[in-house]
């Protein structure tokens, strides 16, 4: 190495030596966890809080960049006690009020547990903070939602946690960028996971069940995909697409056992349904509605309990807890147009295994296999009541009546 290249090694080291290094900084030393976050400079830090309870009536403020907030698991349990809606921790830039272009980039929290109350707020509220990350939280009983993403742009990250008995979503992603949501579960919040205005969303593998309302509720959003997700028994519908949603894939998840129906396109386009499972749902199992169009569902499978040997016929049980009744349902089509319906099969249904209506067009519903469908409708119904869609091409169905 000559003299020059070992100078400017030298100058190169020595700058970050003189670097202001980040802090590690233990929580149990300070009178209080805000005094703890305070304590960190704008490089940042590692903040760890020890097992413990830890009781709020104020937000905890994280206020700088490049920073993570590290729980010893759910012993770590900070209790929102404020009844005046707000949140129980708050990640936001301070000069945002002043300065609308103001952000804050690569802020973490990890494993500690999050409690609210019916009048406190979210449990997490963030905004403009880019690169976010959240894994292995706990978040639970609060009066507004579990986790609010706000703007927070770049590159948002939830894994590994667990979102329940929140009185809005369990998240909530407003106006997000390439948004990874893996891994979660998802109890009996208001509705599990609502994502609106944003973009490139990525939400696969979570485990999603008992929601007062729906399950995952995309808003204006493109270009994304959710596979590998259980949804089960939302008192609503399990995915509704809606508000200029378009280029967005639904694969390989199951659906199952949903009151107010499977998956609803309200306002979808350019999308495709495959792979998925449909159990048990009343209604619909997929709804298209008027606005949406140019989708393809393909490779689906729509069923009701079945239990044998192929020789045992299930019947259809009347309880007055919905869900317990053995139902299944197939597609609605109202007013939609240019759809791809090939390739699935509906098995034990009520409904018919698509109807459409005047409305709808250009629909090709061809090689699907249907077996024991419209079971509460009159016994003269066709399974296939698409007599008044425009322009449609039905062929190649195997057992359609």
């Amino acid at each position: 190495m000559s003299p020059r290249h070992l100078l400017f090694l030298f100058i190169s080291c020595g700058s970050l030596l003189h670097a202001e290094p980040a802090k590690r900084i233990d929580a149990s030393t300070f009178p209080t966890l805000q005094a703890a976050l305070d304590a960190l400079q704008d490089t940042g830090g590692i903040v760890t809080l020890p097992p413990g309870n830890y009781e709020l009536t104020e937000p905890l403020v994280i206020k700088t960049a490049e920073t993570r907030i590290e729980g010893s698991g759910a012993s770590t349990h900070l209790i929102n006690k404020n009844e005046e809606g707000k949140p129980a921790i708050s990640i936001r830039p301070p000069t945002l009020d002043a300065d609308k272009k103001a952000e804050l980039w690569r802020v973490q929290i990890g494993n500690l547990r999050i409690s609210g109350n019916p009048k406190s707020g979210d449990g997490i509220y963030a905004e403009k903070i880019q690169e976010i990350f959240l894994q292995g939280v706990s978040i639970d009983h609060h009066g507004a939602n579990g986790v609010h993403l706000n703007n927070c742009f770049e590159d948002p990250r939830v894994n590994d946690c667990i979102f329940t008995y929140n009185a809005l979503a369990g998240l909530q992603i407003t106006g997000c960028h390439d948004i990874v949501v893996n891994g979660n579960h998802f109890e009996e919040n208001q509705d599990a996971l609502r994502c609106v205005d944003a973009f490139n969303l990525c939400a696969n593998g979570n485990n999603i069940d008992d929601h007062l309302r729906h399950g995952i509720v995309i808003e204006n959003t493109y270009g994304s995909v959710c596979s590998g997700n259980m949804i089960e028994e939302c008192n609503g519908t399990a995915i509704i697409l809606d508000r200029d949603c378009y280029g967005i894939t639904l694969s390989a998840n199951v659906i199952a056992h949903h009151v107010g129906g499977g998956i609803d396109l309200i306002d979808a386009n350019g999308c495709a349904l495959s792979a998925n499972t449909f159990v048990l749902c009343h209604g619909f199992s997929v709804r298209l509605s008027e606005e949406s169009g140019r989708n393809s569902l393909s490779g689906n499978a729509f069923c009701n309990t079945y239990i044998g040997n192929g020789q045992l016929k299930r019947t259809i049980r009347e309880h007055k807890n919905p869900m317990q009744i053995d139902t299944g349902a197939g597609i609605v089509i109202e007013g939609a147009s240019d759809l791809a319906i090939t390739g699935n099969t509906f098995t034990g249904l009520d409904t018919e295994a698509v109807k459409a209506d005047s409305g709808s067009q250009r629909l090709m519903i061809a090689n699907n296999i249907l077996t024991e469908c419209g079971r509460r409708l009159a016994a003269a119904a066709k399974w296939l009541a698409v007599d008044e869609a425009k322009d449609s091409i039905i062929k190649d169905n195997l057992g359609a009546k």
